[in-house]
């Protein structure tokens, strides 16, 4: 039988702790930069491609850009917002546009701040409560009588 020999004063090695997992930080925004740079060179290869000079499309100003609003105003069903489907995807984007649209308007013309102002502020009611309440409701009406008295 052998003794056994006191520890000289070194602690046994302990194993080192594992490499803490790399956050996905680094792969998050080289995707995202990605991203934007295919999106800028896809845009710029169609404006290329359709021999786009820099002008605005003919029919474009800020009363085309109210006429569209309506328009999307027009085809847009409150109760169909929401709902799974092609016709939830088509009033989330209607409503979207209406918005979008309306804001360009007023950008170009003061005149049409009241349409978008009345869009703006039934998507910011919806945003909110997350329904289509008496205020929201309310708010569309006025923008959909806005657009009635449209030129």
């Amino acid at each position: 039988m052998q003794s056994q020999q006191p520890a000289t004063g070194a602690p046994p090695a302990v194993p080192p702790a594992p490499p803490q997992p790399r956050r996905r930080t680094a792969a998050t925004a080289l995707a995202l930069v990605a991203g934007l740079v295919l999106g800028a060179g896809a845009v710029g290869a169609g404006w290329a491609l359709s021999g786009g000079d820099g002008a605005p499309a003919a029919g474009t100003s800020p009363a085309g850009d109210a006429r569209a609003a309506c328009q999307a105003l027009g085809g847009f069903e409150e109760s169909a917002y929401g709902t799974k489907g092609p016709e939830g995807d088509i009033a989330v984007n209607r409503y979207a546009a209406a918005g979008a649209l309306s804001a360009a308007a007023a950008a170009g013309d003061a005149s049409y701040e009241p349409l978008a102002g009345a869009v703006r502020r039934s998507q910011e009611r919806h945003a909110r409560v997350f329904a289509f309440d008496a205020q929201a409701r309310h708010d569309l009406d006025e923008a959909r009588r806005i657009c009635a008295a449209l030129p």
